[in-house]
Order: C-alpha cells, then sequence, then structure tokens
C-alpha cells in the first residue's frame, strides 16, 4: 500500500510536520504558495515586529539559537526568527522536500460514500491512520508556470495558519462604508506585505488611523508614531482594549513561573480531570483569582491605562486563556504621552469623506490612511480548502463552537487529514512540535485512534473548557492555561513518560518548554 503524505505550507508547522514524518520513513512533499520557507514570519509581518518570547521559549527541540549579537534583548526580531526557521529546512534536509510558489486551491477526498463514512464507528473505519480505501486529489496552482496540476496522497497535513490569507474586513452598512473615503484603506495583510521601504514611503508624512487593538495595531500604530511624530500623530481606535505586558516580568517574577508550569495548572479545571484534580482546581480558585488580579496591579501602576481609558473589562486570566496576551512595543506608551500615537475607545465606526466617524461623536477622524488591523478569517480559509460540501460544514465554525480537533490536530469525520496549527498556546512553536511528533507515531502506526464517539466527546469537553476560560474568544481554541495536561496526553497515547523534568520542585514550578519533549519517538 502506497503512503504518499502531502503537506500543505512550509511554516513553521509544515516543517516539522515534514522533518517528522521523513524520520518515519515517509516520503512527504510539502507544497507552498510563497517564495520561501517561513510561513506568517515570510511575509506578514512588519519591520518593527519582534518575537514574544524569549529564544529559550521558542526555539525546536533539537536545534538550539544561533548567539546572539551582543547588546541583545532577548527578542529576535523577526528577520532573525526568518533566518532561524530557514536554517532549521537546511539542517534537517527539508528543502528537497518542499515545492515553492505552489499554491493548494482545494483537496478532494475520493473513496467511500459519504453514507459509509457516516456508518463507522472508528476514525477512517479502522482507527488507524491508512485504514479506509480512499486518497486525496490536491489540485495545485504552480505558480512559476501558470499551471494546475492535481496530486495525489494517501495523507494530507494541512498547515496553512489561521492568521493569514484571508483577512477579515468589517461588514459596515452602505452610508458607513469604505467606499465613501477619500483616502486608500490597507489591511493590516497588505500593509505588512509590502517591503521596509515601501512602507516607510507609505506612511511617511500622512495622516494615518489604525482600526484594531491587538499585536498588529500597536505595532503599525509605533511604527507610524516613529515616523511621523507628533506632525501627523497617529490615531488608534479600540472596540475592547487588551492587557499588553511592556516586559517578560510581573512585579519582578517572570511571566512563565506564574502561567507556564504544572503547579499553574493546578489552578484551573481541566479536561477529562479527576475528582482531585477537580478539588484542587476549586479550593485553589481564590489563589488563582489573586495572581490575575496581581497581573493586573502590575500593569496598572507600570502603565498610564486609567489616564487614556484603555483598562480592559475582561481579567488578565481570560487574555492569557485565549492567548491574547501580546508584547508591547518599546516605549509605546511613551509615544501616547507625548502625542505621536491618539488612543480612541469605541464600540462603533463608519467611513466618510474625510476619514473615519466613531460612534455617539459628531467630527470625524481625519485620515489619509486607514490601515485596518482586524484580524483573520482563518476558520473559512479552511473550509475553503475542501471541495467537499460535506466536509466544509464539519469543518464550519458556528458562533457557538470551536473547529472540532481531537488533540487538537485531527476531525473525528474527515478520513486520512490532520491540521497543525489551529489550536493555539502562549508559544506556538513548542504546540506544534509536539503535535507533529505525536501524529508521525500515529502515521507509523504506533497507537490507534478511539471510536469518533470518544473523540467527539473529548472535543466537547476541550470546547467547553476553553470557554469557561477564555470567555468570548473561546473561538480562537487556546490552551494556553492547560497546555501542559495538553501535552501529558499526547505523551500517554504515544507510550511516553508525560512527566520531563528532573526532580519535584522542577516538576511542579519550571517552565515546560520544547526541550522537554525531545526524542519522544525514541522512548516509545
Amino acid at each position: 500500500m502506497e503512503r504518499r503524505v502531502v503537506i500543505v505550507g512550509a511554516g513553521v508547522s509544515g516543517l516539522l510536520a515534514c522533518k517528522y514524518t521523513i524520520e518515519k520513513g515517509f516520503n512527504p512533499i510539502v507544497f507552498e504558495a510563497e517564495s520561501s520557507v517561513g510561513g506568517v514570519w515570510l511575509t506578514h509581518t512588519i519591520k518593527s515586529t519582534k518575537l514574544q518570547n524569549t529564544r529559550p521559549g521558542y526555539r525546536f527541540s533539537d536545534f538550539d539559537w544561533p548567539s546572539p549579537p551582543e547588546g541583545d534583548d532577548g527578542f529576535p526580531t523577526h528577520t532573525e526568527v526568518l533566518e532561524y526557521i530557514k536554517a532549521y529546512a537546511w539542517n534537517f534536509e527539508l528543502l528537497p522536500h518542499i515545492r515553492l510558489n505552489c499554491q493548494v486551491t482545494g483537496i478532494q477526498y475520493l473513496g467511500e460514500t459519504v453514507e459509509e463514512m457516516e456508518a463507522w464507528d472508528r476514525w477512517g473505519g479502522t482507527g488507524t491512520a491508512f485504514g479506509s480505501a480512499g486518497r486525496w486529489h490536491v489540485s495545485v496552482h504552480n505558480k512559476e508556470t501558470d499551471s494546475m496540476e492535481v496530486h495525489q496522497a494517501e495523507f494530507v497535513i494541512l498547515c496553512i495558519g489561521r492568521f493569514s490569507g484571508l483577512p477579515n474586513i468589517p461588514e459596515l452598512p452602505p452610508e458607513k462604508s469604505i467606499e465613501r473615503f477619500r483616502g486608500k484603506v490597507l489591511h493590516s495583510m497588505e500593509y505588512s506585505a509590502l517591503d521596509d521601504s515601501m512602507a516607510a514611503e507609505l506612511i511617511k508624512g500622512k495622516r494615518i488611523t489604525i482600526v484594531g487593538s491587538e499585536k498588529s495595531a500597536v505595532d503599525i500604530a509605533a511604527e507610524c508614531a516613529d515616523a511621523n511624530g507628533v506632525e501627523y500623530p497617529c490615531t488608534m481606535i479600540q472596540r475592547t482594549p487588551h492587557w499588553f505586558l511592556p516586559d517578560v516580568f510581573l512585579w519582578g517574577v517572570h511571566i512563565g513561573y506564574i502561567y507556564c508550569n504544572r503547579f499553574a495548572e493546578l489552578l484551573v479545571h481541566k479536561p477529562s480531570e479527576s475528582f482531585l484534580h477537580s478539588l484542587f482546581a476549586t479550593l485553589l480558585s481564590p489563589l488563582k483569582w489573586g495572581i490575575s488580579k496581581f497581573s493586573e496591579s502590575y500593569l496598572r501602576w507600570k502603565l498610564p491605562l486609567k489616564k487614556y481609558g484603555m483598562i480592559p473589562s475582561h481579567s488578565f486570566l481570560e487574555e492569557v486563556s485565549s492567548c491574547t496576551i501580546s508584547m508591547l512595543p518599546k516605549n509605546f506608551y511613551d509615544k501616547v504621552e507625548k502625542g505621536s500615537i491618539v488612543l480612541k475607545r469605541s464600540r462603533g465606526f463608519g467611513f466618510v469623506e474625510e476619514g473615519i466617524i466613531l460612534e455617539g461623536e459628531d467630527q470625524p477622524i481625519r485620515a489619509d490612511f486607514v490601515i485596518l488591523a482586524t484580524g483573520y478569517k482563518g476558520d473559512q480559509k479552511l473550509v475553503n480548502m475542501f471541495e467537499s460540501p460535506i466536509f466544509q460544514k464539519y469543518i464550519a465554525r458556528s458562533p457557538t463552537s470551536t473547529v472540532p480537533l481531537y488533540r487538537q490536530t485531527i476531525h473525528p469525520r474527515i478520513p486520512r487529514l490532520a491540521i497543525i496549527g489551529y489550536a493555539e498556546g502562549l508559544s506556538n512553536l513548542p504546540l506544534f512540535e509536539i503535535r507533529c511528533q505525536w501524529l508521525a507515531q500515529f502515521l507509523d502506526g504506533k497507537f490507534d485512534l478511539p471510536s469518533i464517539k470518544e473523540m467527539e466527546k473529548d472535543v466537547k469537553v476541550w470546547e467547553n473548557h476553553m470557554k469557561q476560560y477564555a470567555g468570548r474568544n473561546f473561538w480562537r481554541s487556546c490552551i494556553g492555561v492547560s497546555n501542559i495536561w495538553a501535552n501529558d496526553q499526547l505523551c500517554r497515547d504515544m507510550g511516553c513518560n508525560p512527566r520531563r523534568k528532573n526532580g519535584f520542585l522542577a516538576e511542579w514550578f519550571q517552565p515546560y518548554g520544547t526541550t522537554d519533549y525531545v526524542g519522544l519517538a525514541s522512548e516509545y
């Protein structure tokens, strides 16, 4: 039986999937739409963007960063991240498996009928990776030859990411639509895709208004402020202010020791936990609340949030639990104090000829350019990959649900397919790597999946967990406050010891990272 594997996307998750499937004897082919590996670090980051994790917190388990330059602050620039990712691909000889400038436009499963698949008790009929009789047809647009190709595969791994490709453009009534504006409107994706010189020229000497409140919005605002100063201040419109970190310490304690160890996870209720774990989480709930308030008090003291009306209405714990916690650009609030950044808070907005009018205000904010840092339609991009309406329906997220993935990787109803990169963590590279190790073990037949009913039950339990802690942002499928617990499940599936530290204190109080999970395959 042939075991051809196609991987879609050569970002971090695609490279990891490629590396670990090669180790198991597969010969994967990776299709990448861009001209280089790197994913969002290639074309979707602006000049000033830096990694929000320090090097030790964002690294491949078996490939360390090069020595940092003298005076480095510990947070690599986006160009350093890109070079690190490229070096990983070169070091493990992944490049021969990657076809650049090849965009997958759709995938179609051919084999069993819908009725046959719906009658299955186990995933794919047998609970094994290659148990079903079908295969995938992968449609690829080769940009270099401007031709369409169709490739066959027995297994497809989608690593297309959710924060690129399909921008989210706010829907506005006709009287407030973008068309009314005489200036130019860009999505942050378009702005980030510009080279540095073009981006600098675009914003220089212009009145810029940014709509958005998360990381890309503050990064672009800081960049505009550096370019134009107080002469042409940048206006940033936020509907929902977020908690931002000025650094990785809260009252002198590294955030990893507060939220990224086993003891921190002991304070929250976890999916499928034992009675004892549930009891501990209930008894320690006052401590969980206190740590959140401890974090908020530091940020209120460190940053002039009250002065500018930017205190979030949600807790710091919810910010962490939804993976929306981000780092502020350097000296961001100094720029606000000097007037080169103007912060506005509004529940709604619309366009007029001169710029943007905020809900409840009479005078517009005059602008030459408006940049929409309003996120992406990642779920829709995933849906669009499937040619089957049935599979599209399986993937499509309703307003009250997440994309249903068992172990954040496998859809219980879609055979011979895995999705890496749709669950989030406080550091995504470690999250992707252990799931790629788990997937490679599964492809190699080291373990089977449970029944579809059990898988769907587990998915629902995790969804309820995300709703409990992440609030309105549950749809991001963030497992930030239960990441170690989720990794424990993967380790047990693979027959590995989930306790990865040396010593009791280290096991409970040291942060977990990728190096704790190096060499899982050799432990089986």
